[in-house]
């Protein structure tokens, strides 16, 4: 498939992209990795008549210890989380998960920045990110303010992000370098995943979060209610469809889904 005809502008800083992005409006798309746009572009289900590159703003790549939390340009390829040593030491469960990202092509061209902007609730770092309770840092015109990561995704492909704004940077808390399972059910390797579940121990609780269960990354919260009151795994992971709108497509109907969160999440906290 061929996109439609767009315009492309290559902005140098993330100051110039607002402002390119705030000149044209609704017209206008910005380009990172180009490994969720692209595709949507090449489907004609997105015709933006502007693309603002900002691949190149180098500014906004980084994995930084900032004292209680670790900082993160949105901006970092997912091939720089998986090799980060920042990482390693203080979040072993995002640099995890980021190893399990698509191929080596798509993690060497794919940001975190773009995967969380794109809102796909099939996608692994979202959801981690939620478990995690990330904050994400956004500046516009109107200056800069930041979002809780559970308060970001507010439906399918569908964030928080004003038109006229960039995500700019992903604080999230040290989760130190174990204390973490992900579990990714899908056909082959590199697919999206029909149904995922990740356990990780933050700040002394049991956090567990699923993919591809609804419009948005989700918490189980029952299972975590119910692992904090003592339950066992078995009965806590019997929990994990509770509150979930699992999508029927062709891999996978709404039932299925149910049972493999449920299998998934007990192999998590098995694991964990």
């Amino acid at each position: 498939m061929i996109p439609a005809a767009f315009d492309y502008v290559r902005a140098d800083s993330a100051e110039a992209a607002i402002g390119l992005v705030a000149e044209h409006g609704d017209e206008a798309k910005l380009l990172a990795g180009g490994m969720s746009l692209i595709p949507l572009m090449k489907l004609r289900l997105a015709t933006p008549a502007v693309i603002v590159d900002i691949g190149r703003v180098r500014d906004l790549s980084y994995v930084r210890d900032a004292g209680d939390h670790l900082a993160i340009g949105a901006l970092t390829r997912h091939r720089d989380l998986e090799t980060s040593d920042v990482l390693a030491r203080d979040c072993g469960v995002l640099r995890a998960v980021a190893a399990q990202v698509g191929d080596n092509q798509v993690r060497h061209r794919g940001t975190i920045g773009g995967s969380v902007a794109h809102g796909d609730p099939a996608s692994d770092l979202p959801a981690a990110l939620v478990a995690l309770d990330a904050t994400f840092v956004v500046r516009g015109p109107g200056g800069e303010r930041t979002v809780a990561a559970t308060d970001f995704f507010r439906g399918f492909l569908e964030t928080a992000l004003g038109p006229d704004e960039l995500l700019c940077e992903i604080r999230v808390p040290k989760s130190g370098p174990n204390g973490y399972a992900y579990e990714k059910f899908n056909r082959r390797a590199q697919d999206w995943a029909i149904v995922g579940a990740l356990a990780a121990r933050v700040g002394g609780t049991t956090r567990v979060a699923l993919v591809n269960m609804g419009p948005v990354p989700l918490r189980a919260a029952a299972v975590e209610e119910a692992l904090a009151a003592g339950g066992s795994v078995p009965d806590a992971a019997a929990l994990a469809a509770e509150g979930t709108e699992p999508p029927h497509d062709l891999n996978a109907s709404p039932e299925y889904r149910e049972h493999l969160a449920r299998v998934l999440v007990r192999r998590a906290l098995e694991a964990l």
